[in-house]
């Protein structure tokens, strides 16, 4: 697989995600409240999170096992959808502790866990870090 443009703007998206949701979580985190970068930190979080989403729709594999070019990996996208809804149907209750929970849950299985599947050796990113980076 090359890197489209498509993928570009998800590979962008979902790094960028991964920086500025550790933002998020560190601005409301008990020791030190920080309202306003993380409600900011949070709307981008967001924001980037669907456009990694979205794009991860459009992009398909049908190098790996797959069901229209759709594999494994996917299945984090309803699961994305799920953890923002839950997440932010608990803030409209006036939960804020599970919508702690739920956002720390949705940002270690979007970010964390995907990221971890990414680097495998048998896909796009994992191919250039351990072929191309380290001569494997």
């Amino acid at each position: 697989m090359q890197p489209t443009p498509l993928i570009t703007v998800h590979m962008f998206a979902a790094l960028a995600g991964t920086v500025v949701g550790a933002v998020a979580l560190w601005a409301r985190r008990s020791g030190g409240a920080r309202p306003r970068l993380h409600r900011m930190a949070g709307h981008a979080w967001v924001l980037l999170m669907l456009v990694t989403a979205i794009s991860a729709l459009c992009i398909r594999d049908y190098q790996l096992p797959n069901l229209a070019g759709y594999t494994p990996i996917h299945l984090l996208v309803p699961l994305l959808f799920a953890g923002l809804l839950v997440a932010f149907g608990r803030l409209a209750r006036r939960d804020i502790a599970g919508h702690r929970r739920a956002m720390r849950i949705t940002y270690m299985g979007a970010c964390l866990v995907a990221g971890a599947f990414t680097l495998l050796p048998n896909r796009y990113l994992g191919g250039l870090l351990w072929h191309g980076l380290l001569g494997l």
